[in-house]
């Protein structure tokens, strides 16, 4: 979305340009009037098509440097970053799941703010445990897709396939079953952190339903809440939680 945006700036820009330069009320610059204003007319007609002709290639076309896992931040960062791993056939369906819980995390949490505002004031002590609660939440399920990315970097899609059995290898059966167990670890990693981000997102609708049916509420009952009880054994056994 943001390229689309970036090339639609770029556009609107060179129409600005175009009619400063063309329109009479401006510069009033003519095509077929004196050689020099023709002569300055074509070349910047030219120029706006090369400027609109490399822009489409720079934001729709050409590939983006991928970011070092270390820099990534932001909701579109992990978005880009997973779809660059979608054109490998054996991780294709995987990575099909992770981008779509990843939208789901972002509608949800913003559903579970919303929902909040709506029955607490936000200086409310209520409101500030929820919200905390839903932050930690959001950084665990962000965390578990940064394990997944740091794995898939290191992953050779040409070494999995020499392995896999669907192509010839030299390796002795022996050598080639241990490397196949190394990808096996990769593979089974990946679904394990799609599972727990799974568990995650079904945390956030059930704490959505009990924040739903509460009539009333004191600060000190939140701590004792069925699902807020789960959300916090949940981060607690997970092993790739860090503060």
């Amino acid at each position: 979305m943001t390229r689309y945006i970036k090339l639609l700036g770029l556009t609107l820009g060179v129409v600005a340009l175009n009619i400063v330069v063309f329109s009479r009320g401006f510069f009033g610059i003519e095509i077929g009037g004196n050689a020099l204003s023709s002569a300055i007319g074509v070349t910047f007609l030219v120029a706006s098509a090369i400027t609109l002709t490399y822009g489409c290639y720079s934001f729709l076309f050409k590939a983006k440097a991928a970011l070092p896992v270390k820099e990534i931040k932001t909701h579109d960062d992990y978005v880009e970053a997973l779809s660059r791993f979608r054109r490998i056939k054996v991780l294709e369906e995987d990575i099909g799941v992770a981008l779509r819980q990843l939208e789901r995390m972002q509608k949800k949490r913003n559903t579970l703010l919303e929902v909040l505002k709506q029955r607490f004031d936000p200086s409310e002590l209520s409101y500030k445990k929820f919200s905390s609660v839903i932050y930690e939440v959001e950084k665990l399920f962000y965390l578990n897709v940064r394990s997944i990315l740091n794995r898939l970097h290191t992953f050779d899609a040409s070494e999995f396939e020499s392995v896999s059995g669907r192509k010839p290898s030299p390796l002795s059966p022996e050598l080639l079953q241990a490397r196949k167990n190394v990808y096996g670890e990769y593979l089974s990693f990946t679904k394990q952190s799609l599972g727990t981000n799974e568990e995650i997102l079904l945390k956030l609708d059930q704490l959505m339903l009990e924040i739903s049916r509460l009539d009333s509420l004191e600060p000190g009952d939140i701590d004792s809440m069925p699902c807020m009880q789960e959300i916090d054994t949940l981060i607690k056994q997970t092993q790739y939680y860090k503060n």
